[in-house]
């Protein structure tokens, strides 16, 4: 019975094994345990007919891309930008924040990324500025995940290929949430300004608006290149990406910031952190094969059916189970633990597979910035030396508005559908 894999699961995890080889190594004991082991033979095949999917191809191209960019220069040519743009604003130093995680987005598509580049530069400045410590990291903490929101997204490449779910309307789908989040944290840093009377920068502390933004081009081209040649329909998302890696060692190259050894080591981490998720598809789809034959997903349909549960019911159920996870969980982890268990229930009850990724990457995102673990909180805590539970206190805040747009983002559907209808990528 599939209700062997946690027990088994939770005894592998306590010999300290990594969690594709718990979720895994679980699953097959539990095939040996029951009489669906006879069924072993052809699990082979259903692993790699999980793995097999074009847009899978992306994600390590747009890690590589990210990667690149960090490595080349890219990330401090994007905050001149923005401090040009909004730095003479009270509070400036904390809308340049959020505002270089909004173009980072547009280019890494990774959270963990943002937390770490901008920790190295911003949280100096910040504090430099007069800005408290704990107040520089909970902002930088809490902007880091408008990366996974705003085109293009890892976690939503995952959510299509476990879903079949569209990539190109699930990135197009991501912007009006990432801007409305970016706008939300803007906000709430206007807040604390006047409260707080944050400083403004200098006039002579701000570059000038128009050769920074020449400058920037480079850096601003590659955005533009992913979203516009998939929204033309001139590439898909795969080959965006790849087009993607390109533009992002061109332009370390024209920052003069990109060398062999740079190009290697981004190569390296690409393949560390690809080979680690194609591990946990692998692992994860094995239980899901284990789920199916023991018609997991049918219970659970009826569980609700039992209940009484509204579909706006269940997707509240919905947020509050994946919020949860996301707190204890890897984001591909719960992704591909729960997804293709718990959603097609919503999906039957009438939800919009897009609207439905869209709420729930949005929702396991907050995990990277809510104790005990969150991934976000800890890149911030190691690079500026900031007590964790310290940074965590002063991050609820912002943790709260955000929890506030994702109820915004559950109940409005059209927030996130409406552009790609406008653009024909979905019907009305």
């Amino acid at each position: 019975m599939i209700y062997l894999v946690p027990l088994i699961g939770a005894l592998l995890l306590a010999s300290g094994l990594a969690i594709a080889y718990v979720i895994g190594g679980a699953t097959v004991l539990a095939f040996l345990a029951t009489d669906n082991s006879r069924y072993l033979a052809i699990l082979p095949q259903q692993i790699f007919s999980k793995i097999d999917v074009f847009a899978l191809m992306a994600m390590p191209l747009f890690i590589l891309a990210g990667e690149v960019m960090n490595r080349g220069g890219v990330t401090r040519v994007l905050i001149r930008l923005a401090m040009a743009l909004v730095g003479r604003l009270r509070g400036g130093l904390g809308h340049v924040n959020v505002m270089t995680s909004v173009f980072f987005a547009g280019i890494s598509g990774s959270a963990v990324a943002d937390s770490a580049a901008v920790s190295n530069t911003l949280v100096p400045a910040m504090t430099e500025q007069g800005y408290k410590l704990t107040y520089a990291g909970a902002i930088t903490a809490a902007s880091s995940i408008i990366g996974p929101i705003v085109p293009p997204s890892i976690i939503m490449i995952f959510y299509g290929a476990l879903m079949g779910t569209s990539v190109t309307a699930l990135f197009i789908a991501g912007i009006v949430p990432g801007l409305l989040l970016a706008a939300a944290l803007m906000a709430v840093n206007a807040y604390y300004a006047w409260r707080d009377d944050h400083p403004r920068l200098a006039r002579g502390e701000v570059p000038p608006l128009l050769p920074t933004l020449a400058h920037a081009l480079p850096a601003l081209s590659i955005p533009l290149i992913i979203v516009g040649g998939i929204v033309l329909g001139w590439m898909t998302p795969t080959e965006a990406a790849a087009v993607a890696v390109l533009a992002a060692t061109g332009a370390g190259f024209f920052y003069d910031r990109l060398g062999p050894r740079a190009i290697l080591e981004s190569l390296k981490r690409t393949a560390m952190l690809s080979g680690s998720i194609f591990m946990i598809i692998c692992a994860v789809s094995a239980l899901g094969y284990l789920g199916a034959m023991e018609r997991l997903p049918e219970a659970i349909a009826g569980t609700v059916t039992t209940l009484g549960l509204s579909p706006i019911q269940y997707l509240i159920l919905l947020n509050v189970i994946f919020l949860l996870s996301g707190m204890v969980l890897d984001i591909t982890v719960a992704l591909a633990l729960l997804v293709p268990l718990l959603a097609p229930v919503a999906i039957a009850q009438g939800a919009d597979p897009v609207h439905l990724g869209i709420v729930l990457c949005f929702n396991l995102c907050l995990g990277l910035i809510s104790p005990p673990l969150g991934g976000c909180l800890l890149i911030v805590s190691t690079v500026t030396g900031l007590n964790y539970w310290r940074l965590a206190r002063a991050i609820l805040p912002f943790l709260l508005v955000e929890i506030g747009v994702l109820v915004l983002l559950t109940a409005i559907p059209d927030l996130s559908l409406w552009l790609p209808r406008q653009m024909g990528l979905m019907g009305n």
